[in-house]
């Protein structure tokens, strides 16, 4: 069903598909893993101020100086420059929740120490609130990622969402088999939830947006078919959503080897069943994994499941966040708990970003969650998870605290005091 490209002797043939079919079932074969649970992952980004210049943005070559000086990290996160020059710690696999916090905790105070004796503060927001976009990562596929957001029609957001947002990322096992269904529903259902309770970005280019969550704003602005949730009508099958997804998604970049924008609407399918020509070819496996980068739902399958859709939040609060999404995944009875509760609101992706708990249904959802992580918390996650209850008890989300601040002391008080550390 697949013939070999010419390539360099040396290596294996890279292998052309022959039909969208080929594809679909290479992509149900190896987006989910069969195994236990228990395993976590941990993503955090931070946008990247000068403590006594709000408003300038730190270049590459400077950010890339400062990350050459950190000494090994002690929970062996990777360091990498999102395209906007947030800075990301991306942690290794580890036993459960408490150890993969730990392990970036750690990490995230050696990295912040180095920064801060350069003059720079690692801020954790959903969004940044003042700077205007603007790319500094020099890597050639964000330079094509920004000509395919142009030719689409959506270069505001797709600028908005490489260089202005950030998130917590929580990297889950997809478990065992005949539980995939079941766990890729809930993973979905969760998300107008924790994104109610985590909204930390109330203001996009010096500007209240009128969204307790602009970052996911953003998100809703790009095209759904590259950022919408994959759930298909009932979510029986989540492999089989997720390549329908894969198939029909357009084509962002090919990699023959440099990034080149796909400046025309490509979904997959048509590139792998031979009816539009991209490369002077057809798609190998190398273009789908490549094309598979490119998406950005909200539960993204890699054989486990990738949570993108929570704001970054303070370090006081993040720990528990991070603890409550896997719990309520991963722990049988606190699963079933949120099941029930999230039900009524597992589509208020936008409602959720909107107006966060002050959303009646959203907070109800949200009080029986938060008390069903806050009982399996161990002792040492008693403060963090404690200030998270309250603010949900109050229906307030970390956006709140920021914009009360802004609007009583003003955006140049509020941000100095931010990236001062004094909020």
């Amino acid at each position: 069903m697949a013939v070999p490209v010419t390539s360099d002797p040396a290596r294996p043939l890279p292998v052309e598909f022959l039909s969208a079919e080929h594809a679909a079932s290479c992509i149900e074969a190896h987006c989910l893993r069969d195994g236990p649970v228990g395993q976590v992952g941990l993503e955090i980004e931070a946008h990247c101020f000068d403590v006594d210049d709000a408003l300038r943005r730190p270049g590459w070559d400077e950010l890339s100086e400062v990350i050459a000086s950190v000494p090994a990290l002690p929970g062996g996160s990777r360091i990498t420059v999102e395209p906007g020059g947030a800075v990301e710690l991306s942690g290794p696999p580890a036993t459960g929740p408490w150890a993969a916090i730990t392990a970036l905790q750690a990490d995230r105070a050696v990295l912040r120490a180095v920064f801060e004796r350069r003059g720079l503060r690692l801020v954790l927001l959903g969004a940044d609130p003042v700077r205007p976009t603007q790319r500094v990562n020099p890597g050639l596929r964000y330079q094509a990622m920004e000509a395919f957001f142009a030719a689409s029609g959506s270069a505001a957001a797709g600028a908005a969402m490489m260089t202005s947002t950030a998130s917590v990322q929580v990297n889950l096992d997809a478990g065992p088999r005949d539980g995939w269904a079941q766990r890729v529903r809930l993973a979905h259902a969760l998300g107008p939830t924790m994104i109610a309770i985590t909204a930390n970005s109330p203001m996009l280019g010096g500007q209240f947006t009128g969204w307790k969550s602009s970052r996911q704003r953003v998100w809703s602005q790009l095209d759904s078919a590259r950022c919408g949730p994959i759930l298909g009508a009932d979510g029986k099958d989540p492999a089989s959503d997720w390549a329908r997804y894969a198939l029909r998604a357009p084509v962002m970049l090919i990699n023959p080897p440099e990034a080149v924008p796909v400046t025309n609407w490509v979904p997959f399918a048509d590139w792998a069943d031979g009816r539009a020509v991209l490369g002077g070819r057809r798609p190998t496996e190398t273009d789908l994994e490549y094309h598979l980068t490119t998406l950005f739902p909200p539960v993204r399958p890699r054989r486990w499941l990738e949570i993108r859709y929570l704001d970054s939040v303070p370090d006081a609060l993040w720990p528990a966040v991070v603890f409550m999404t896997t719990t309520l995944l991963d722990d049988p009875g606190a699963a079933a708990i949120a099941t029930e509760a999230t039900a009524p609101v597992a589509t208020a992706w936008d409602r959720a970003a909107r107006i966060g708990l002050t959303d009646r249904r959203l907070r109800e959802a949200a009080l029986v969650c938060v008390s069903a992580a806050a009982e399996r918390a161990p002792a040492e996650l008693t403060e963090s998870m404690e200030l998270l209850t309250r603010s949900v008890q109050e229906g307030r989300c970390p956006a709140d605290d920021f914009a009360d601040q802004v609007v009583g002391h003003g955006i140049a008080s509020a941000m100095s005091q931010l990236v001062k550390g004094e909020l």
